[in-house]
Order: C-alpha cells, then sequence, then structure tokens
C-alpha cells in the first residue's frame, strides 16, 4: 500500500471509529409506533458499520450499506406501552482495496487485541404502541387548537398521555427529502396542543376515547396550497389527464396569473370591509407561491414519513383547487394523490378521510360547488369517506371555527371504515333519480330518517333537457326526496346545494348533513 492510499485509509478509519449513528427526526422519544405492523426503525450510519434496535424484548442487528442508510424491521405487536428503544451503534469494519481492515491499517494494534471503537447507543423514551394518522391539507386543517369555537372548554384539560403529537415545519422541496423538519414527538398538553391542527386533536381524542388505545398524530400542513403540491411528480406525470398541471405559462402554473387572481380577490374583500367601516380583513393563510408546484411539499413533508407505518391519513383541502382554472381535474388529482401515498408507504390501503369543503361566498373567479362535486367523484376510490360540512362553515369567512364537528365526523368514518364500528359516518349521498310525471324522485345512501332542519326542505332544482335548473319545491318521502317546479315541465336534472355558499338544510337521522351534489353527468 502506497503512502497516498495509507493516508486515505487512516482518514476513512478515523471517520468510521467516530461515526455517530443517527435517527430520522420523526423517530424520537414520546412517539408512537403502528401496531399490528412490522416496526421500522432506519437511519444513517459510516458506511459498513454495525447498528442494533432493541424494542420490546427484542433485539435485531445490521449493517449500513456503502451509502451509509440502514434500515431494520422488528416484529409488530399489540397495543401498549410505555417502552424503551435502544438503537447501538459500533464502529464500521470497512476494507481498503488491498483486502486490509481500514482500522487495521491504521491501528495495526487491532488486528491482535481485537480492540475496537466504544459503542454508541441512543435511547428512545416512553415510546407507545397504537395507532398513528397523519393530518395534512391546507389552512382548514392547519387551524390550530386555540382558534377553534371549543378552545376554552377544551384546551385546559388537553392533557393525555396517551394521545401523541407530532408537528411537521413547513418545507418545499425540489426533492424527495430523507428527513422532516421537526421538534419530535410530544404528549398532548394545553401547550402542546395549542398550536397543533384542531380538527387531528379532535378525532384523535375521540379515536383514543372509543377504541381504547394510544393515538399519534402526524400534523403535516400549509395554509394555501394547492393538491398537486401534496401529490409525488412522477405520479401526477403518468395522468395524461393532468398534463395542464405542467403547462409553463398556462393558467395552472402562471404565478402571476395565481397573484393577479389573489390580490384582485383581497383588494375586493378589503374595500368592501371598509366601506361597511369593519376591520380589514387579513390573509395569513396563502403561502409563497413558489411552494405551489407540483411535488414540491410530498417532497419535503410527506417523502419522509413514508418509511413509517400509519393506520391511515385524514385530510382537508380543496379551496384553493376552486379556481376556475383548476376545479375541473381536481378529483384526478386527488386519486392520484391516494393511490400513490398508499403505494409510498406500501402498508395496504389505508383508510383515506377528508373533509368536503364547507359554504363560503367567496368569488366568482372560484367554483366551490364544482369542487364539492369533484369531492363527491372521489369517493369511488376503494376504503375512502367524505365528512360533509355544508352546515357548519362560515359564508363570510374560509376558516369556519368549529372544528370539533370536523373532527367528530371524520372519527365516525374511521370507526366504521377502519375500526369496524357499525356506526353511521355519512350524511346522505345521491344515488339516482326516477321520473314521476312532473316530478321526480330522489334517492339517497344513507338516507334513513331523513328530515328538514329549520324549516322547510331548501336547496333543491330542477333543469329539463336544455341543463336551464330553476327552483324546485322539494318534499321528504320516507328516505327519499320528490322535487317538482313549476317552471319545469318535465324535469330532468336535479341539483342541490349548488353555490359556493348554499342554503340547504337536509339531513338524516344521525343528523349529518346531506351532500351536495348534481345528477348532470
Amino acid at each position: 500500500m502506497n503512502l497516498r492510499s495509507l493516508l486515505i485509509f487512516i482518514s476513512l478509519c478515523c471517520t468510521a471509529l467516530s461515526a455517530q449513528v443517527t435517527l430520522p427526526k420523526i423517530l424520537s422519544s414520546h412517539m408512537i409506533v403502528q401496531r399490528d405492523l412490522p416496526v421500522h426503525v432506519w437511519g444513517l450510519a459510516t458506511p459498513g458499520q454495525g447498528v442494533s434496535v432493541a424494542f420490546r424484548g427484542e433485539t435485531r442487528s445490521t449493517q449500513a450499506n456503502r451509502l451509509g442508510r440502514w434500515s431494520i424491521y422488528l416484529k409488530p405487536g399489540a397495543a401498549g406501552g410505555p417502552f424503551k428503544m435502544t438503537v447501538q451503534g459500533t464502529a464500521a469494519d470497512a476494507v481498503g482495496p488491498d483486502g486490509a481492515s481500514i482500522a487495521d491499517a491504521a491501528h495495526p494494534q487491532s488486528a491482535t487485541t481485537g480492540a475496537s471503537s466504544t459503542a454508541q447507543t441512543i435511547t428512545l423514551e416512553d415510546v407507545l404502541v397504537g395507532d398513528v394518522w397523519v393530518a395534512s391539507g391546507q389552512s382548514n386543517m392547519e387551524f390550530e387548537m386555540r382558534k377553534a369555537a371549543t378552545a376554552a372548554q377544551d384546551l385546559p384539560t388537553a392533557g393525555n398521555p396517551r394521545i401523541r403529537l407530532l408537528m411537521i415545519k413547513k418545507r418545499a422541496s425540489d426533492y424527495a427529502e430523507d428527513d422532516v423538519d421537526t421538534d419530535g414527538w410530544a404528549l398532548s398538553s394545553p401547550d402542546t396542543s395549542k398550536e397543533f391542527s384542531a380538527v387531528a386533536w379532535y378525532f384523535a381524542r375521540e379515536i383514543a376515547q372509543r377504541e381504547h388505545v394510544p393515538v399519534g398524530v402526524i400534523d403535516a400542513t400549509w395554509g394555501g396550497t394547492v393538491a398537486e403540491s401534496w401529490t409525488r411528480l412522477t405520479a401526477l406525470g403518468e395522468d395524461a389527464s393532468l398534463a395542464p398541471l405542467f403547462v409553463a405559462r398556462g393558467k395552472m402554473t402562471d404565478r402571476q396569473h395565481d397573484a393577479s387572481l389573489e390580490e384582485r380577490d383581497e383588494a375586493r374583500q378589503r374595500e368592501e370591509a371598509q366601506a361597511a367601516g369593519k376591520p380589514l380583513p387579513q390573509f395569513p393563510w396563502h403561502p409563497p407561491l413558489a411552494s405551489w408546484g407540483p411535488g414540491l411539499l410530498y417532497n419535503g413533508m410527506i417523502a419522509p414519513l413514508t418509511p413509517a407505518a400509519i393506520r391511515g391519513v385524514i385530510w382537508y383541502q380543496g379551496e384553493s383547487n376552486s379556481a376556475l382554472a383548476r376545479v375541473s381535474i381536481y378529483d384526478r388529482i386527488m386519486r392520484t394523490l391516494i393511490e400513490d401515498w398508499r403505494r409510498q408507504w406500501g402498508v395496504g390501503d389505508f383508510p383515506f378521510l377528508y373533509v368536503q369543503i364547507a359554504n363560503f361566498t367567496s368569488s366568482p373567479a372560484e367554483d366551490w360547488a364544482s369542487l364539492r362535486q369533484q369531492q363527491v367523484q372521489t369517493l369511488q376510490v376503494r376504503n375512502t369517506a367524505m365528512a360533509v360540512t355544508i352546515d357548519i362553515g362560515n359564508p363570510t369567512d374560509v376558516h369556519p371555527i368549529d372544528k370539533l364537528d370536523v373532527g367528530l365526523r371524520l372519527a365516525r368514518a374511521a370507526r366504521a371504515l377502519s375500526y369496524g364500528e357499525t356506526v353511521e359516518y355519512s350524511g346522505p349521498m345521491f344515488r339516482q333519480t326516477t321520473p314521476e310525471g312532473a316530478s321526480l324522485r330522489v334517492w339517497f345512501e344513507h338516507a334513513k330518517g331523513l328530515t328538514a332542519k329549520s324549516g322547510p326542505l331548501t336547496g333543491f332544482e330542477v333543469a329539463g333537457v336544455d341543463g336551464k335548473f330553476a327552483s324546485a319545491t322539494a318534499t321528504i318521502d320516507g328516505d327519499t326526496v320528490v322535487v317538482t317546479s313549476t317552471t319545469v315541465v318535465i324535469p330532468e336534472f336535479v341539483r342541490y346545494g349548488w353555490a359556493n355558499s348554499p342554503l340547504c338544510n337536509l339531513f338524516n337521522g344521525e343528523g349529518l348533513p346531506a351532500s351536495p351534489f348534481t345528477s348532470v353527468k
């Protein structure tokens, strides 16, 4: 071995002997790991370095590959804890090009004494085994507990060691990151919960109480963002119908166009408030437009989570995709997102539970009714459910403060789809129409105990073959609704709640609102 090679080997050896095994930030003390699935522990070390993991009486070992990556899977187990997880690393046993150990070349005495560097140990305390849910989307999922209508009642009692919270800091990236920016897992408390997603916290509290299992929630949200930002770029590119997302100067990706629309709408709202003598509105939910690009938030905030097993996802987003240029392909984007997230996590077709956007006046530049219909269409994806919130929005505020009911409705869906409970989890959903002379009979799923809340049934319209809709009189008949209009002699189509901020009041017997819909294909 020449002097140059020897110096290189000595340098590598010193690196190996002082190497530090590292874990991704989402593996920390107080974390919850998913029950009934293999426990994945992974990280970085020096190439060739030995790593072992001990958890719940089981120990497994591996060696870091030539890129320094290592990965260990431990046996699945039932809910329980707290447990301690120990990760131990030893010096790398790298081999030089002449077959000699780098460690031997740098420290010849080790060849005869078997000496090695002191093992490094990482200990994660207070680890629970339970169910892990990812909460993602834009501002209404990001909406903090401290702002919720029920915060004064619930924050003081938010201390619950069986609920664990992981807040992911905002990051957009051009490539898939290996790790997220986070301060690690924390026990639910008045202090840790106040900045956490209110919807996600209420969801977690309900699941923990109902299922008697520890619940961990990962808050990966960013207000104002579009769905394609949360979808892997390659997956978007596999669907030709999503080509408009990649048009360099088209309306879908023209940031100047997006900014102009936002600025005009914000200016209009400020002018209206000033004329009415009201405080000027603030718009803190809009992210830098550079974060809107396809795949950027997936890369920075979702991709690093996918090595960890989860129970499912709750999602609240869509407002920013309601722009006229975006709305028509929202269903395609969401189908792509759901299916690809499931592929990337690799733990099966986990439940994907999402919130239909609420009622908000918005502006003529947006079509919230069509966006809601796109969300209805996404229910065709297996193991999905939708929480309807058309009754608890605020026509003048894009951020309604009732987050308790949103969380509870998502939890109902989880109880039915993921936990096998026999519980009604959806409001009435349009199924079909049948003609009856000058009327149409409208049939629904989830329609047991149909009722009109607060007065006569409202929100229905019918149209003839010309597609021109007119207001209709609607009457509940068992689990169906009969609609008719004096201005439409032979109705062919029906729609309900078809406006950005509609007035509609159809519910089922469980108090869950009917989803707005149109029968026009």
